[in-house]
């Protein structure tokens, strides 16, 4: 009697920590965190007296939520597709361990919930917060099977955590909103055409055409080089935008200055090698170059 308790508490305990497994690959946990941290950063930079750290955690949750909600939505949307990549195959509703009607209506949910804590905030907020979710969900996710613009589309709502954190702050739009917002925004180039090209294959055996083919359809453009570069540059210059605003001292200003020419040496690197091992050094770098940057302004600032 003991024996069949145990087997079905074992078998208990591994559904829920499948389900549990299930719900943070549907919401795409790292890349969620990574997005929320750079909206909670971007609020501390712009927070003009004493943080109120209440207000932190609000935008942490209003922001999961909604960028949950989005992930969810691009799995649902892609889930034939997913099924055809080898890196996604396994997402619960490419692998069918998930219900498509129970993935909508938890994203549903989140985004409800997401959208109300946000414009605890203020109108902006909540408008910049639902604007990135439908942008991404049904505008950047079926451009992806169509033509490289959706990586400039995608580039929008990638971008927006940093000028819903700033709104959520100031609650106006303001040009350090827009300075942060830029800076994410040409960041979003070199790092998407980096993981392009490591992808390409996977990407175009699955019916994607946001990665533009070259003179032979088996191998990525090599524009996409001189594309990651020219906005590494841009991504550069426009880093000293918080300094120039004086919301940021000095000191930031030639830290996201010396992190932004790093990032210019891999994204060059990349163009001229166009190979592999230069497209992973561009991503694993790029991954940095947010936080740093991020953190060096709210870190001189105070």
């Amino acid at each position: 009697m003991s024996v069949k308790t145990d087997t079905k508490s074992i078998k208990s305990k591994s559904l829920v920590l499948q389900k549990v497994q299930d719900y943070t690959q549907l919401i795409k946990i790292r890349l969620t965190l990574t997005v929320v941290f750079s909206s909670v950063l971007a609020f501390l930079i712009a927070s003009p007296g004493a943080i109120d750290w209440v207000a932190v955690l609000i935008l942490f949750l209003g922001g999961f939520l909604v960028t949950s909600a989005a992930n969810a939505l691009n799995q649902v949307l892609e889930k034939d597709y997913d099924r055809l990549m080898e890196r996604t195959a396994e997402r619960p509703l490419a692998a069918g361990r998930m219900k498509m009607a129970e993935a909508v209506m938890v994203a549903g949910m989140m985004t409800l919930l997401g959208i109300i804590f946000l414009a605890m905030f203020n109108p902006w907020t909540a408008f910049f917060g639902m604007v990135a979710l439908v942008s991404y969900a049904f505008i950047y996710t079926p451009l992806k099977r169509i033509a490289p613009i959706a990586i400039f589309v995608g580039a929008i709502p990638g971008a927006l955590p940093a000028l819903i954190g700033c709104t959520a702050a100031e609650g106006r739009l303001t040009l350090l909103g827009l300075t942060l917002f830029s800076l994410q925004f040409f960041w979003q180039f070199p790092h998407f055409w980096s993981i392009g090209y490591l992808g390409f294959g996977d990407y175009r055996k699955a019916g994607f055409r946001f990665i533009p083919a070259g003179k032979t359809e088996d191998a990525p453009d090599r524009n996409i080089g001189l594309q990651a570069l020219f906005y590494a540059m841009l991504l550069s210059v426009a880093s000293v935008g918080p300094w120039l605003l004086g919301a940021t001292g000095w000191i930031s200003a030639v830290i996201a200055v010396g992190v932004g020419l790093v990032f210019v040496y891999f994204a060059w690197n990349f163009y001229r090698k166009f190979e592999r091992k230069g497209a992973l050094k561009l991503m694993f770098f790029s991954f940095l170059y947010i936080p740093l940057t991020f953190i060096a302004f709210y870190l001189d600032k105070i």
